[in-house]
């Protein structure tokens, strides 16, 4: 990524950190200092502060002053919220493109190409891995034709990419499942089976979140 002159440091520790957190390289529940960020990425700690303010603006850290910025850690509230989001948004689009005669295909062809990429993902590369994964579900509501759903749906991907780390990191298997999942959403999409994508979808979102209260 590029950045300019003016405000390319605050904007690459941003960039970083943020990172950082959705990958779980920085894991929730974790205080870290202006002076560690500071010294990793190679900056004075003034751009670290501005880049600490935007990530606390966006819910990712709390500010501790003189201790430092604890990393918020995802909850069960919090995970089941962006579940159910992501099956209303991700059910409505799916509506959409069924009632549109000609964006089904489409969108397949993007899901399929998304598929094949994901598959070609080295098993440890977990950040790539959540990334291709949350694009997948981002090309369906990008499919739906709501530029306000799709733009709401961009920042619920990065909490859902942070989610999907957390889960293979803690079970590599579930890297497998993901992929079968996506081949079944897939399918189910091509034949306009808006019902079966709802229910596949929301199977997918339990075996991969591990929620508690959730069916088996």
């Amino acid at each position: 990524m590029l950045y300019s002159s003016a405000a390319s440091a605050s904007d690459r520790v941003y960039d970083e950190v943020k990172e950082l957190i959705l990958t779980n390289e920085i894991s929730g529940g974790e205080l870290i200092s202006e002076g560690e960020v500071a010294q990793r990425c190679e900056v004075s700690r003034t751009p670290v502060r501005e880049a600490f303010l935007r990530l606390q603006a966006e819910g990712w850290m709390r500010l501790y002053p003189k201790r430092g910025a604890l990393v918020v850690p995802v909850t069960d509230r919090d995970a089941r919220d962006v579940v159910d989001a992501r099956q209303l948004l991700e059910g409505h689009a799916v509506r959409a493109v069924v009632a549109a005669d000609s964006a089904t295909t489409p969108l397949v062809e993007s899901l399929r190409r998304n598929l094949e990429e994901h598959r070609l993902v080295e098993h440890d590369d977990i950040a790539r891995f959540s990334r291709v994964d949350a694009e997948f579900h981002q090309h369906i509501v990008a499919a739906g034709d709501n530029a306000l759903l799709a733009g709401f749906f961009t920042g619920l991907g990065e909490r859902h990419r942070r989610m999907t780390t957390t889960s293979v990191r803690r079970d590599p298997a579930i890297a497998q499942s993901i992929l079968a999942d996506h081949a079944e959403l897939l399918v189910l999409i091509e034949r306009r089976d808006a019902d079966g994508f709802d229910a596949a979808l929301r199977r997918h979102l339990s075996d991969v979140h591990d929620l508690p209260g959730d069916p088996r």
